[in-house]
């Protein structure tokens, strides 16, 4: 009986509905302030809700406003707003029931990463993709490996790196690493590490290394980078780092393979869940996409503030928010914002049937599925940035000084703009062959 079939008997009976799926958050809805003592209840051994990780998440909108300027300063969020994350449940809201997660479906997950990271952007950069990376270990590797990175863990955070940058030589039993990775976002406080290796002879394999086997590099934080400067995005080092072979992995998830996914991966037969299928190569752009829409979200908050207490240039008697231009301009932001978000939800809801569709009728996942995921994620991506960027050039110059919150969240999105995987030619390219029946060019194809 291959997965799907086995998933349709023994788990989820004739519907394929996943039990422990939220059901989804409706935008629109205020969650409940919470009191302090509520926001730092474990969130670790409760159930945690989709409703109440989002009224967490709003909760610490203050202190990760007030930390801003230090955290930014620092590289990386600080020790406090670490262990107030912890408390909250933030680390696990992908995790697998198996080890005490949360299980989250992907469109509740990154609405609780939209609101961290309206409380700093660059904060919930360094939160959002290193938890993402849990439901890569979940799906794509071995049970052992998953119960010695999980089991015992009270969190987990892992950064990932995809490019080869380091070099493994096959030795007994697993693989010998060396390497330098850079932009390691969440490293500061990773207990992991995922990074891919070239290995000697051909091919690369993705190792997954505890914290006491690599270190952090001082390279990250200050003026050493335009934007997203608390994102913890380190270089990370390894030197003849030992990985053994049950957590060295090759290449997963970045496409579908040729045996196609009938068969499920390790952690759809451990976990039951379709969402641990695991394809990276199109649901990745939404942990990207989600910390963009907080920073609009965030820009449209400070560009409101502003508005309402800042008098217009040639009719000083007059405030901004009751001349003709802001209120237009803070529109156009709030309907591509909503629109990004919308957009961004969306695909991860496609992503999800998806999912549910190679369970319930064993439907394919392609190649081509993936490639237009990512171009959708894409485009509101852009729609995110443009909504910051239309508010930051109507504000005044006061906008552009150092400190001010508009100019950070636009340094910000244009950090997100110049990411290898936000550029858009590449994926067009190769969804418009696929489309086309030619052939993909990917790049480590020959």
């Amino acid at each position: 009986m291959n997965f799907c079939a086995a998933a349709r008997a023994t788990k989820y009976g004739t519907e394929i509905d996943h039990p422990g799926e939220p059901a989804m958050v409706r935008r629109g809805v205020t969650a409940r302030a919470l009191s302090e003592d509520e926001v730092m209840s474990d969130g670790n051994s409760a159930r945690l809700t989709p409703d109440e990780a989002i009224a967490r998440a709003r909760a610490l909108h203050p202190l990760l406003q007030a930390q801003q300027v230090e955290n930014e300063a620092r590289g990386a969020y600080s020790q406090e707003l670490h262990e107030a994350f912890v408390k909250a449940g933030f680390y696990r809201l992908l995790l697998p029931r198996l080890f005490g997660g949360h299980e989250f479906s992907l469109p509740d997950f990154y609405r609780v990463m939209v609101e961290i990271s309206r409380g700093h952007p660059s904060v919930g950069w360094s939160v959002t993709l290193p938890s993402s990376h849990v439901l890569f270990v979940a799906a794509h590797w071995p049970e052992r490996a998953q119960r010695e990175v999980f089991e015992h863990a009270d969190y987990t955070l892992i950064p990932w790196r995809a490019a080869p940058m380091g070099k493994a030589a096959r030795v007994e039993g697993g693989y010998r690493v060396t390497g330098v990775w850079n932009y390691a976002s969440g490293a500061p406080h990773g207990t992991h590490f995922i990074g891919n290796a070239a290995i000697e002879g051909g091919g690369s394999v993705q190792c997954l290394v505890p914290r006491a086997d690599f270190r952090v590099l001082d390279d990250w934080g200050g003026d050493r980078m335009l934007g997203m400067q608390a994102s913890g995005s380190n270089s990370v080092s390894l030197e003849n780092v030992f990985v053994p072979e049950h957590r060295a992995v090759a290449n997963p998830g970045m496409r579908v393979p040729e045996e196609g996914l009938a068969e499920g991966t390790p952690g759809t037969r451990l976990h039951g869940n379709p969402m641990y299928l695991g394809q990276i190569g199109g649901p990745f752009q939404a942990s990207l996409v989600a910390v963009v829409v907080g920073a609009a979200r965030a820009a449209i908050d400070e560009y409101s503030a502003v508005v309402t207490t800042k008098k217009q240039m040639y009719d000083p008697t007059t405030l901004m928010a009751d001349g003709p231009d802001a209120p237009r301009h803070l529109g156009e932001a709030i309907t591509l914002t909503d629109a990004a978000e919308a957009g961004m939800l969306g695909s991860m809801e496609q992503y999800m049937d998806m999912c549910r569709r190679c369970v319930r009728d064993g439907a394919a996942i392609s190649d081509e599925d993936n490639l237009r995921l990512r171009g959708s994620l894409q485009r509101t991506g852009q729609m995110a940035c443009d909504a910051i960027e239309i508010l930051f050039l109507n504000c005044g110059s006061s906008a552009a000084k150092r400190g001010n919150r508009l100019q950070q969240y636009f340094r910000d999105a244009q950090m997100y703009r110049s990411h290898g995987s936000s550029l858009p030619d590449e994926v067009s390219a190769r969804l418009g062959r696929s489309w086309l029946g030619r052939r993909v060019g990917w790049p480590w194809e020959t």
